[in-house]
């Protein structure tokens, strides 16, 4: 039975590449063309393949409608957590994960620094949006015309003298975000406190939350920080992965 239903499944990715004829799913599977015919039959039955009018099979609706009603239940935080736990256990400092919602972006998640100074920071709340990393990831992605829009929309506050000045400074480093795939806040929101982010993505390639590691300047400086962020990408892109549905959970 285990031999069946791995065979089963094995067409699906051949099917994912595009339509295949019987002959080639057979060959895939290295089985008989009456094997490979059952097999059809039975993920024609429950919706998961089509067989087109040329006799060549598809990936059925019902799969594509099953993948997208997972795609919508999944729930970034719960599988992010694990790694933001692991993370902070490696660098010992403040960990978030962040969404864009409704023009806010806001901390689903945060795992606290295990020095005494501590930042003040809420699952919940709004972040700094001009100013925070994460805020840059999650708006660098939108398309051009919308990331204009919210950006001309936005007040900006001088929360330091490294704060956004306006819309056009925004917009250049919302630009720079998308191009190099990470943000900074390094004084941006309080002077103390410096931010290295990386986003996660979707199966889509979309940015859907974005994480980051914060610290205040008397625990490590700037460029200590910064050195983090390879570790800090590789993180979100196990997040990424294991979103997505790219990389097998383990156990």
């Amino acid at each position: 039975m285990s031999q069946t239903v791995d065979r089963a499944l094995s067409i699906l990715p051949l099917l994912a590449e595009g339509p295949a004829d019987l002959g080639q799913v057979a060959a895939r599977l290295d089985v008989h063309k009456s094997t490979a015919l059952r097999l059809l039959r039975t993920l024609h039955e429950h919706g998961l393949v089509h067989r087109q009018s040329d006799q060549r099979y598809r990936l059925g609706a019902r799969l594509i409608a099953l993948a997208q009603e997972a795609m919508e239940n999944l729930d970034v935080r719960e599988i992010a957590h694990p790694h933001l736990v692991r993370l902070n256990e490696q660098c010992g400092h403040t960990v978030h994960l962040a969404v864009h919602e409704e023009n806010e972006v806001l901390y689903i998640d945060k795992v606290d620094s295990r020095y005494p100074v501590r930042m003040y920071s809420r699952i919940g709340r709004p972040v700094a949006i001009t100013v925070a990393a994460v805020a840059k990831l999650l708006l660098a992605d939108l398309p051009e015309p919308e990331r204009r829009a919210l950006a001309e929309s936005l007040d900006y506050p001088s929360y330091t003298p490294r704060s956004t000045p306006g819309a056009e400074a925004f917009l250049a480093e919302l630009a720079a975000v998308r191009e190099q795939g990470w943000a900074t806040d390094l004084g941006g929101h309080e002077e103390s406190i410096n931010c290295v982010a990386a986003p996660v993505r979707g199966a889509d390639g979309r940015v859907v939350a974005a994480m980051s590691v914060s610290a205040p300047n008397v625990v490590v400086t700037a460029g200590e920080l910064l050195a983090l962020l390879p570790l800090v990408r590789r993180t979100a892109d196990a997040i990424s992965g294991e979103y997505s549905g790219r990389t097998p959970v383990h156990q």
